[in-house]
């Protein structure tokens, strides 16, 4: 199993940034790919940006060229950096790490983290 911990978010104003890190525990070695999901009020949980144990991404075309998802595989930690922050983006931010392609049934998540993009 793996253990997941969000850091990062808060209150910020239109075009601004901030960084959002997820800390993985456990069975690190079984991760295949790590996201991150955003929910905001009245919507569905939607996929942000992913990216694989291969280092490649994926990014939701809202988000394209002002996200920016990495990892460090010392510190076990997936980064997303977030800038040109708009009100829209305004969303409960969620890590999960998946081991077999189902993330959305058998990956881990993370508790999710609030952020806020308002003036």
């Amino acid at each position: 199993q793996v253990q997941l911990v969000e850091s990062g978010g808060g209150l910020v104003q239109p075009g601004g940034s901030l960084r959002l890190s997820c800390a993985a525990s456990g069975s690190i070695s079984s991760i295949y790919v790590m996201a991150w999901y955003r929910q905001a009020p009245g919507k569905r949980r939607e996929l942000v940006a992913a990216i694989t144990n291969g280092t490649r991404t994926t990014y939701a075309d809202s988000v394209k060229g002002r996200f920016t998802i990495s990892k460090d595989n010392v510190k076990n930690t997936v980064y997303l950096q977030m800038d040109s922050l708009k009100p829209e983006d305004t969303a409960v931010y969620y890590c999960n790490a998946d081991n077999d392609g189902r993330p959305w049934t058998t990956g881990s998540w993370g508790q999710g983290t609030q952020v806020t993009v308002s003036s």
